[in-house]
């Protein structure tokens, strides 16, 4: 079936890209016709393949900037250059801050903030000598616009973040877009070590105005639009990927008592 974005020939990297939401994105990517070559620190138990194709796979440590400059390098010595990066990889346990100590926080900072800089800065002397330019998507989260006990260090890395794709935005045009794609709630095979079991996923998802958690697919069909030409005149933007956001708590507390 033919898709409305075509990225045949086009060099995509996807950080974190060989399970759950970066697995979306990645057979998205895929599906689009472009070559993917996914990183971490480990490999999935198997390739991530989609419409008869694979990504290729090479391990490396994103908090590493020696390690991440050579994995550039490679990507540019066996492709020829890169047009998309899409900055995926991250997270964080749930942890309290009284809990542990600065330089745990200060690790969760690094990966979700401090290696899409990195990564982004070796990417960005690749694509703006690429013809057309670029395009650099921030994976966010709704965690960096609202409170988020026990992940305070990942909401303020990724507000950090969606700020940092601005700058970027500005200061990279016109050679190289860079977007944000801020996600609410995803359903992937860890979902039930936040959520519970089937009936717990079902429940959260009904806290959604759209009823339901996310699908990693959906994400990816919405990083393949930011890095297409569908969206050339889009940069510096964030897009809300979040089924209507939460619905807000005082309209439950004031129907509770009827």
């Amino acid at each position: 079936m033919a898709t409305i974005t075509d990225l045949s020939g086009r060099v995509a990297v996807v950080t974190g890209g060989t399970r759950g939401v970066g697995a979306g994105i990645t057979r998205a990517l895929l599906k689009a016709g472009a070559e993917v070559v996914t990183c971490a620190r480990r490999p999935a138990d198997g390739p991530v393949e989609a419409a008869g194709r694979s990504a290729r796979f090479l391990p490396v440590d994103l908090r590493d900037a020696d390690a991440v400059g050579a994995f550039f390098a490679r990507v540019r010595g066996e492709y020829g250059g890169l047009d998309v990066l899409v900055n995926n990889a991250g997270g964080t346990p749930y942890r309290m801050l009284e809990e542990d100590g600065a330089e745990r926080h200060c690790r969760v900072v690094e990966l979700n903030l401090l290696a899409p800089l990195t990564a982004s800065l070796a990417a960005y002397e690749q694509m703006r000598t690429r013809p057309g330019g670029g395009s650099i998507v921030m994976i966010g989260s709704v965690s960096g616009s609202r409170p988020s006990p026990g992940s305070a260090a990942y909401g303020a890395a990724k507000a950090g973040l969606e700020q940092l794709a601005r700058s970027m935005a500005v200061e990279w045009a016109p050679e190289v877009r860079v977007n944000t794609l801020v996600l609410g709630m995803v359903r992937t095979e860890l979902s039930h070590l936040h959520y519970g079991d089937d009936d717990g996923v079902a429940a959260v998802g009904r806290t959604v105005p759209l009823g339901r958690l996310a699908d990693p697919a959906e994400v990816g069909d919405a990083c393949v639009f930011l890095a297409s030409e569908r969206a050339a005149y889009i940069s510096g933007a964030s897009l809300l990927v979040h089924g209507g956001g939460e619905r807000p708590a005082y309209l439950d507390a004031a129907t509770a008592g009827t």
